[in-house]
């Protein structure tokens, strides 16, 4: 899976992966992190969610970051949005009323990029993800964020059989193994089959989300 793949998908507006509203799983579960207001939260692969506009209004400046040009330029229109373009070798960079928004290769950011960031919500990113590159986004995420950083994440299973990806199956054994050494807590489960008849239409028998907590350890391990 490349780049051109998801430019792909948001060209020919194959994105059965957004959602319009607000995740009522985020509202939810957001405060489980114990979030402190005004504390920075980080966004991959955010596309033109309005999650990262309710994350700013409960006070948090947010940082996201697309591959997609074509998707952060439809969440600005969609959320009449007021934000300032600027580029450099690495990302065009939109700024503005409590965002910045990085268009670009997730792996291309470096810590200095998300200053004052301790909070990550992930929805859609690591199940968008085939598992080697999901091992490589974990490791990536731990070498940008500081001791100590916060995730709610979402997850969706379901037999790899009968589906392919993405989103991709995952599992709370592979969360648990990608994860080894943070606190995780298992906050919601359900099968949610019946609310996804597009699931459902592709055979797909189980699809059970997952909302966990992952609190990465407060020192560095030997």
């Amino acid at each position: 899976m490349d780049a051109d793949f998801w430019h792909d998908k948001w060209r020919r507006g194959e994105t059965g992966f957004h959602r319009p509203d607000v995740n009522p799983l985020l509202t939810s579960w957001w405060q489980a992190l114990e979030p402190v207001p005004g504390s920075g939260v980080f966004v991959p692969l955010c596309g033109k969610s309005a999650d990262v506009i309710w994350l700013r209004d409960a006070g948090h400046p947010v940082t996201g970051v697309e591959l997609s040009r074509r998707a952060l330029d439809a969440l600005g229109v969609e959320q009449s949005l007021n934000l300032a373009w600027s580029a450099d070798d690495r990302f065009a960079t939109a700024r503005g009323q409590g965002l910045t928004l990085y268009c670009g290769d997730y792996f291309a950011l470096t810590a200095a990029d998300l200053p004052a960031i301790s909070l990550v919500y992930d929805r859609a990113a690591l199940i968008a993800l085939p598992e080697p590159m999901r091992r490589r986004y974990v490791s990536h995420l731990g070498q940008l964020l500081p001791v100590g950083w916060r995730m709610l994440l979402v997850t969706l299973e379901y037999p790899r059989h009968e589906r392919e990806g993405p989103p991709f199956s995952l599992g709370d054994e592979e969360v648990r193994r990608l994860f080894a050494g943070c606190d995780i807590d298992l906050l919601f489960e359900e099968d949610v089959l019946g609310q996804n008849p597009s699931f459902a239409s592709q055979g797909v028998s189980r699809l059970v989300e997952r909302v966990y907590r992952i609190v990465s350890p407060r020192k560095s391990r030997p």
